[in-house]
């Protein structure tokens, strides 16, 4: 399917309040969505982050022994700079996550007991640009399992061994958005919190050190993300997703 890149992107509906971030690994939501993170905060949303690994795969030159607190640490320190608070970690393994019903069961428990009106996950699309730039297997495997385990959290009867302790089925989500999406059509204004997001993606600073031959720079990226969905919508700076809708009854 092409990617919409002329089309005007339309904002997000911004009347909720809470919200619930499920993603593959630590740093998924900083490049490119924790300025829209640090824009809700800021006008008093809850957030919270549920990340499906802990991303102790992600660092070519450390064991997953050793990468896993580091990359813990520092999700909790990027998640506190854009007003998160709230850092859970499922504890799946990095690198081979499989989409299937062990996964939409983890993801769907978090939902139950969070209860968001909004759920954000990654771009699952089987590439970042329409063409030929490839995504990661665990964030397809982590957004396709995201927005199935939001409607299996509605049905009280899909998991039922998670009812327990006061958790009760949840069908209270209306959308789900995933970031960065070739087809997103929708983008909210990140202008204002741009470097906040900014100083987010940099708290992963031993994952960062260690891609390609260490001269990346996250400013660099994250403009180039953002000035493309920002022009789109109108504005300076901008974070694009695409919708899907729960709320269409």
């Amino acid at each position: 399917m092409a990617r919409p890149q002329g089309e005007r992107l339309e904002p997000l509906t911004e009347q909720w309040q809470r919200g619930l971030a499920v993603v593959a690994h630590p740093d998924d939501l900083e490049f490119g969505a924790a300025a829209a993170v640090a824009r809700w905060t800021g006008q008093g949303k809850q957030l919270v982050y549920c990340l499906v690994t802990s991303g102790e795969a992600g660092i070519d030159g450390m064991s997953p022994e050793r990468t896993r607190p580091l990359r813990e640490e520092e999700q909790r320190v990027a998640a506190g700079l854009v007003g998160v608070t709230e850092v859970e970690f499922l504890g799946l393994p990095d690198g081979v996550l499989e989409y299937g019903v062990p996964l939409r069961r983890a993801i769907a428990e978090a939902v139950r007991r969070h209860r968001p009106e909004v759920v954000i996950t990654n771009n699952f699309r089987d590439t970042w640009d329409g063409v030929y730039a490839l995504n990661q297997a665990d964030h397809i495997a982590t957004g396709r399992a995201t927005l199935d385990a939001v409607r299996d959290a509605g049905n009280r009867w899909v998991f039922p061994e998670q009812l327990t302790g006061g958790v009760q089925a949840w069908n209270g989500v209306r959308q789900v958005w995933a970031a960065g999406s070739p087809l997103a059509r929708h983008a909210v204004d990140v202008t204002a919190t741009f470097d906040r997001g900014l100083a987010s993606l940099r708290a992963h600073g031993a994952y960062l050190s260690g891609l390609g031959d260490g001269g990346f720079d996250p400013a660099e990226f994250l403009e180039g993300l953002a000035r493309p969905a920002g022009t789109r919508l109108g504005v300076r700076y901008g974070a694009a997703f695409e919708v899907f809708h729960l709320d269409l009854s």
